[in-house]
């Protein structure tokens, strides 16, 4: 048997985020399942089913010490040989789960021997990493070199997805929901000089929501810096340090100008631990030819479970016939939260059927190498997985055979097999927005020494086998024979209307295609290729890029 996991959704340094929005200003570059249930008896049990452990807990007290660090290309020991011997070993009690640290005294060579066995027998694209030798490189420099530098057809780098975080931040974030910040989620529509930077949207209950910001609302200044037009390195660091602040209970202040307001004000947002809400807006909307269901769906992590079960039961009692799920700045996260929500649309047409699968690379054809069991379909779930309250209930379903899915660049992974899943039982899914980002990969959730690992290990692929989507999902396609290509209508993100108003553009169009079966007259892409499409759409200036922590667009599987 193999090493029990358990994903996890993470957090992401505020600190990562300031160095790449540094970067991008300063360079002008606009920047971009398994079950609770138990399985075999792992071969590595770990110290807790909520990380992974590739230690038995038997031998932890008396992990081997000296482990050969000599690197001879080309060959491979066990990642158990090197897995928690540490740099700098943690000690005491571990917040998440009550129990000591599994960290030993090690080195920075043993933590990248640990990657580089880890990266050989689990990355998808295992054969396409160069083998280089640990001891020249820090832990976070070499985790970079463990990826394939391969391109897909249209250019793009095939793993995009590369990437890693303190373990404790990840665990607040996926299972408290909560994160430290102002609450705020910043959309940056140039990163150059003219700068635009909006509000896309805010938590409730946050610093910025008390402080009365909301969407579309334009930032001029921040700690006296000119957003707009300042490029010193001094002035991009003091930018970049008030949009992201390191710590709790920092303050800067930001000169705004709100939506539809003449004259800007200023407030001081103090970054607080806010709370994370994946359906912050569910709302019935009255029509002529009967009432439409609104979720404005905005993370796949552990709360999630319960707040779209509450959403969908609300608007089952409304008696809704038609849904509009709002995904345009969902980037992922758990695959189960996303086969739940798909149940939850679909009902009776998804009972017993196929929701996903998933395929490891080569060296692991017919077993899922982190929970030993068979390399089986995964059906639709039809009750709760005790993410946040205890599973085994049956969830609330619409019984839809139709779903309008609002999307752009920001919509990826997790939200992809949404609308993937749904097309491999025959639920027409009607697109309104640009392209998703293209990312039908995941992974289990990799701890050592107190830093999470998210390393490509699988592809998803829905009931018809379908999961060739890399350069994602895009709307325009009624009649095509790409897969790829979905009915619905290309439009722009709306900054001028909040999130669930029906005259927000891309729900407006979704509510005119309802009605007639067409677009409303605007700007298209006619004639183009499906790469030119893509393109086209995924990287618009208007559409802009939020800035989500690592993480929160990936495809993430537990235990």
């Amino acid at each position: 048997m193999t090493s029990p996991f358990k994903a996890l959704l993470s957090a992401g340094s505020n600190a990562a985020l300031r160095t790449a929005l540094a970067a991008s200003l300063l360079t002008l570059v606009a920047c971009g399942g398994g079950s609770g249930s138990s399985g075999p008896e792992p071969r590595y049990s770990g110290f807790s089913s909520s990380s992974i452990s590739f230690r038995s807990s038997s031998s932890s007290s008396s992990a081997p010490v000296g482990p050969d660090l000599t690197w001879t290309k080309g060959v491979y020991a066990d990642a158990d040989d090197f897995w928690s011997l540490c740099e700098n070993p943690r000690s005491g009690i571990a917040p998440y789960n009550d129990l000591p640290y599994p960290d030993q005294a090690g080195s920075s060579a043993a933590e990248n021997f640990f990657l580089r066995s880890l990266t050989h027998d689990y990355y998808l694209w295992y054969d396409e990493v160069a083998d280089i030798d640990p001891a020249l490189y820090s832990t976070a420099d070499y985790f970079a070199q463990m990826k394939t530098t391969a391109r897909t057809p249209t250019g793009t780098l095939k793993d995009q997805f590369h990437w890693s975080d303190n373990t404790a931040e990840y665990r607040k974030r996926n299972e408290s929901g909560l994160e430290a910040g102002y609450g705020a989620v910043w959309v940056m529509i140039s990163p150059a000089p003219p700068r635009q930077a909006l509000v896309s949207y805010v938590q409730p209950n946050s610093p910025a929501a008390q402080q009365g910001l909301s969407r579309g609302a334009q930032i001029l200044e921040i700690d006296g810096v000119d957003f707009i037009n300042d490029n010193t390195k001094t002035g991009v660091e003091t930018l970049s340090t008030g949009l992201y602040p390191e710590a709790l209970n920092e303050s800067h202040t930001f000169k705004l100008l709100d939506l539809n307001a003449s004259n800007p004000r200023t407030v001081t947002l103090t970054s607080a631990e806010t709370t994370i809400a994946p359906t912050p807006t569910v709302k019935t909307l009255a029509t002529s030819s009967g009432k439409v269901g609104y979720i404005l769906f905005n993370s796949h992590i552990a709360t999630a479970e319960t707040a779209l079960a509450n959403a969908i039961e609300q608007l089952r009692s409304a008696g809704v016939n038609d849904l509009v799920l709002d995904i345009r700045y969902n980037g992922g996260g758990y695959l189960d939260i996303a086969n739940q929500l798909a149940y939850m649309i679909a009902g009776d047409k998804a009972r017993n059927k196929t929701f996903s699968t998933i395929q490891f690379n080569d060296k692991h054809p017919s077993i899922d190498p982190f929970t030993g069991y068979d390399l089986t379909p995964q059906a639709f779930h039809s009750t709760t997985l005790g993410f946040s309250e205890s599973g085994g209930q049956a969830l609330p379903t619409l019984n839809l055979n139709r779903v309008y899915v609002l999307t752009g660049g920001n919509t990826c992974s997790a939200s992809e097999s949404i609308i993937n899943g749904l097309r491999g039982i025959d639920v027409d899914v009607v697109q309104i927005g640009t392209a998703t980002c293209g990312k039908p990969y995941g992974a289990y959730m990799v701890d050592n020494c107190g830093e999470s690992y998210f390393t490509v290990q699988f592809k998803s692929a829905n009931a018809k086998g379908y999961g060739e989507y890399s350069d994602g999902f895009f709307p325009g396609g009624a009649a095509s024979s790409n897969p790829a290509e979905l009915p619905g209508c290309q439009i722009g993100d709306d900054y001028t209307h909040l999130l669930g108003d029906p005259s927000e553009a891309r729900l407006a169009a979704a509510l005119h295609y309802r009605k007639t079966g067409s677009c409303p007259a605007v700007p298209t892409s006619k004639g183009q290729s499906s790469a030119q499409k893509f393109h086209s759409n995924a990287h618009t200036s208007d559409e802009g890029k939020i800035r989500q922590p690592r993480g929160l667009g990936d495809m993430i599987l537990r235990r």
